[in-house]
């Protein structure tokens, strides 16, 4: 199997959760302590961790940054951060609290120049754009806001800005178990060859991932699925 597979860890009041689509209303706590959670999947021999601070997505700010701290001070993993990056200061937060990458979506619909700035000062393979669909539409603001920006054309101007981390997260996909969208990421990969997409939402077992392997996706972010006892390492 080639493509790389990154778990994943949601932060809301500094624990381990999962939502359903997105809905804030629907949590399930996995974990009280993000960092032990990080600590397992290093054990299971991962060496990426995606880390979202859903409080910061729904604040515009980063809220958890300690807990960020936590993982990157008690394990070796490479982490990538998201969720309430909208600032300068929250960006560099992001950073000294040792996240190797950050993942930036509502910025790059609401301040695209902000974002490029960004990867111009930090370098274009830290920043990761986060594009988040909801019916072919890129959706900001912790899930709660749908834009006018139609997701494959979207991505252009930043891949072409050396951006070619690229996170797609289908919402409707998010938390069901329901199976990745895969002809969604096949159609990113065919008018974007050379990024490297990281597929996210719906992977329910391991089939799943084979799946996206065998489609030529290069990363997979994976969660609920593992939480639940869906997939086997």
């Amino acid at each position: 199997m080639k493509i790389q597979l990154i778990p994943a860890i949601d932060i809301i009041d500094a624990k381990c959760v999962r939502l359903y689509k997105g809905d804030y209303a629907k949590k399930t706590v996995y974990n009280d302590s993000p960092a032990a959670q990080a600590k397992e999947f290093e054990k299971l021999g991962f060496t990426r961790l995606h880390v979202v601070d859903l409080d910061g997505a729904k604040s515009r700010h980063i809220v958890n940054e300690k807990a960020l701290h936590e993982i990157t001070s008690q394990t070796k993993l490479t982490v990538d951060f998201g969720g309430g990056i909208k600032s300068d200061e929250d960006i560099d937060k992001a950073f000294m609290a040792g996240a190797a990458m950050v993942t930036v979506g509502s910025i790059a619909v609401t301040d695209p120049d902000r974002l490029l700035r960004w990867a111009d000062k930090y370098g274009a393979e830290r920043i990761i754009l986060g594009a988040d669909a909801r019916n072919g539409m890129v959706s900001i603001n912790g899930w709660k806001e749908d834009s006018q920006e139609a997701l494959i054309p979207f991505l252009k101007k930043f891949i072409d800005a050396g951006i070619t981390n690229i996170l797609c997260t289908d919402i409707s996909r998010d938390g069901t178990l329901g199976g990745p969208a895969i002809d969604l990421y096949k159609a990113i990969m065919a008018a974007y060859p050379d990024i490297n997409l990281i597929a996210s939402g719906g992977v329910s077992c391991n089939d799943d991932l084979t799946a996206l392997d065998e489609a030529g996706i290069p990363a997979v972010v994976f969660g609920k699925a593992y939480y639940e006892g869906k997939i086997k390492f």
